[in-house]
Order: structure tokens, then C-alpha cells, then sequence
């Protein structure tokens, strides 16, 4: 197949969202097909480059940064992108679009399919359905809901990155997304080392969705507790949280590494034994997925979209879970559980690595690609 790939985030641009289109796009390319990525550009990053087989197209409308866009940038984005991709279906011939992100990316889906004819799947991941991520984009979807209904409706085939994002969008649209979890190459399960102080890791935009201040003002309950923290990111909270790790006496127990690579984000899992997410909503975050290959026990709310990746009962166990109405008291007491039981820690780990072949990438890669086949016009 000719696939066109849709997604105004790309590698080194964007989160999780990004990787796993990439993902996707570079296991078709190795299996055969043919991929074509039209994404967002800036001005450090080539307008056109082959990266893993794939033919990568950026098209620069004026995001200021990597691992942020605000919602006039997205509008300048699909402003830009709608009559690229028209001319590139005319110029390329594909035979399937697969579009990451109902907004913003489905609108251009949606409006090339409609002027071309060619058949389109969409793959939602959490913010651009209603409901994902209520605290940043619920005003945003007052307005733009009975727009967003079309590029539901009009999608040949669509998906959700786990279940709980595939409920929100049947709740919004009538529509049962079909699950396709987050993928990632299976690595040979590391050998867990013992660290005498527990190494905490929380990955993640600083904003309130991350909801990094509970982190910090969890972790000044248990300053009496021995643990080192890493948290890499960036983002409009990140001098909240470093004032007020200063204020409660633990700043130089927590290095603050900043927007970091992917490399560098394998790396500092390979050093750490929990993941922290005590975000407010999630879909189907990539780093956890990622952090089960290194065998972290994980940390985090009970939400939705942890439900996949995370479990706090049960032999499999990988997990300690708190209620968000808890605040700080219930995380740190979560946390504390781990920090003061080795032997549980160590369980929850190897239970991490066992739950990790959930998310093998070839497994992620059937189903995409049975689906664009089924898509695609005969």
C-alpha cells in the first residue's frame, strides 16, 4: 500500500502521540508499504527528509515549540496542511490516509478525503476527544463539537489508543473506536538492579494535566523516607514546582533535567525503579508502555487511562493507585508502600516486565495494517 500519514506531530516535535505514529509508519515501511508523513515543521528541523524508510514532509506555520502547540497554531497548521495533502494525494496517489489526532488532524483528513475520494482511518489518542482532557481543552470542545462530528462519521475505519479513550469517543459520537494499544519494540528484559535509595522518574510536560506539583508536595511528606527523584520535562508549571520543592526542603533531592530526548528518557528509566503519573487524565500514555520494558513499578492515579497499563490487585500486581481526591496524602501513602517494602517493589517490577508483552509493536502493527487494507478503496 501507499499510505499518507496525517499528524501535526512528529519526532522531535510532540509526546507520546508522535512516537507512536512514527512507530506505526516506520514498522509498515519495513513491512513493504510505502509512507508518506506530512507533519508540522519548525525552522531547526528540514522541510523534507527519509527517516526510516519514511519520506517525512514538515510543513512550518509558525509552532514556536517542540513539546507544546497552542490552539492558533493548530489552526495555522491545518490552514497549511489541507491543501498540501490535496496536492500531495494528486501528486503521490495513496492509497489510505491514516490520521493521527481527531483534532486537529482529522479536519485535514476529512476535508482531502472529501475533495479526492481517497478513504481515510483516524486514531485518537485522549486530548482530541471529548472529554480526555477536561482541565485544557473542555471550553475548546463547547465550540468545536458539532464540527469535530463529520470527521467522526466521515472516517473509513476508526481507533482509540486504549479503552478508555475508545469510550469517550462512543459517549461523544456514537461511534465504538476499535482499541489498538500503544506498541513498542520489545527489548531483552533487562536484569533489575537494586538500588539502596529508590529512584523516582516522572516524565511528562509540566502542566496541570501532569499534575506535577502533587509530585513534589507528595514527596515532602516523605522527606524522612530515603528516595532521589528525576523529573524530565518542561512547560508552564515547571518554576511552581521548582519553587516549591525549594520551599519544602527537597530541591537538592530532585534533578530537574528539562524537554530531553527519547534517548535520554530510555536511559534515565534504565537508572530508575518507579514511574510517577499522578496526572489528572491520560489516554494510553506511551511512557508508561515504555517504562514496563524497564521494569518500573508504577506510581499513579486511578484513572481511565491507566487502566491498561497499570494494576494494583492481584498477583500481576505492577502498581500502587490513589485516588485523586486524595491529593498528596493518598499519593505519598501510595508511594511510601513501595519505598518501605524492597521485596514489594521488586515483585512490582518483575510484574511490570511480564505485562510489558501486552505492547509488543508487531502485535500493534497487525492490526493498523489489516485495517488500512480493509480501508482501502478497490
Amino acid at each position: 500500500m501507499r499510505i499518507l500519514i496525517l499528524n501535526y506531530e512528529h519526532p522531535p516535535i510532540g509526546g507520546g502521540g508522535g512516537r507512536l505514529a512514527a512507530k506505526v509508519g516506520a514498522g509498515l515501511v519495513a513491512r513493504g508499504h510505502q509512507v508518506r508523513v506530512l507533519t508540522a515543521g519548525m525552522p531547526h528541523l528540514p522541510r523534507e527528509s527519509v527517516e526510516q524508510g519514511m519520506e517525512i514532509c514538515r510543513l512550518r506555520a509558525f509552532r514556536k515549540r517542540e513539546d507544546t502547540c497552542s490552539v492558533p497554531e493548530m489552526a495555522l497548521w491545518v490552514a497549511a496542511a489541507i491543501p498540501a495533502a490535496i496536492t500531495e494525494v494528486h501528486r503521490w496517489n495513496p492509497d489510505v490516509i491514516h490520521a493521527h489526532f481527531a483534532v486537529p488532524t482529522g479536519a485535514v483528513a476529512w476535508v482531502t478525503s472529501k475533495v479526492t475520494g481517497i478513504p481515510y482511518v483516524l486514531t485518537a489518542h485522549l486530548g482530541d476527544v471529548p472529554g480526555g482532557v477536561p482541565e485544557q481543552t473542555g471550553g475548546l470542545f463547547r465550540w468545536i463539537q458539532p464540527l469535530t462530528v463529520p470527521i467522526w462519521k466521515g472516517a473509513g475505519a476508526a481507533t482509540a489508543v486504549s479503552s478508555f479513550v475508545s469510550g469517550l469517543a462512543e459517549k461523544a459520537y456514537g461511534i465504538t473506536p476499535l482499541v489498538i494499544l500503544n506498541g513498542i519494540e520489545l527489548p531483552v528484559p533487562p536484569t533489575l538492579q537494586t538500588h539502596e535509595t529508590p529512584r523516582l522518574l516522572m516524565v511528562g510536560r509540566m502542566s496541570v494535566q501532569k499534575n506535577p506539583i502533587l509530585i513534589v508536595r507528595s514527596l515532602g511528606l516523605l522527606k524522612d523516607l530515603s528516595w532521589h527523584c528525576t523529573m524530565i520535562g518542561d512547560g508552564p508549571l515547571l518554576s511552581e514546582v521548582k519553587t516549591e520543592s525549594a520551599r519544602l526542603g527537597i530541591a537538592e533531592r530532585i534533578d530537574f533535567k528539562g524537554w530531553a530526548s527519547s534517548e535520554e528518557v530510555s536511559t534515565a528509566m534504565a537508572q530508575s525503579d518507579i514511574l510517577l503519573i499522578p496526572s489528572l487524565s491520560e489516554g494510553l500514555p506511551m511512557v508508561a508502555v515504555e517504562a514496563l520494558t524497564h521494569g518500573l513499578a508504577i506510581v499513579g492515579s486511578r484513572i481511565g487511562g491507566l487502566a491498561d497499563v497499570a494494576c494494583d490487585c492481584g498477583e500481576q500486581a505492577n502498581a500502587r493507585l490513589f485516588e485523586l481526591q486524595e491529593s498528596a496524602e493518598g499519593f505519598s501513602a501510595a508511594l511510601k508502600s513501595f519505598l518501605l517494602n524492597p521485596v514489594a517493589l521488586r515483585e512490582a517490577r518483575q510484574a511490570s516486565l511480564a505485562m510489558a508483552t501486552r505492547f509488543d509493536l508487531k502485535h500493534t502493527l497487525d492490526q493498523y495494517e489489516e485495517l488500512l487494507k480493509l480501508s482501502v478503496v478497490r
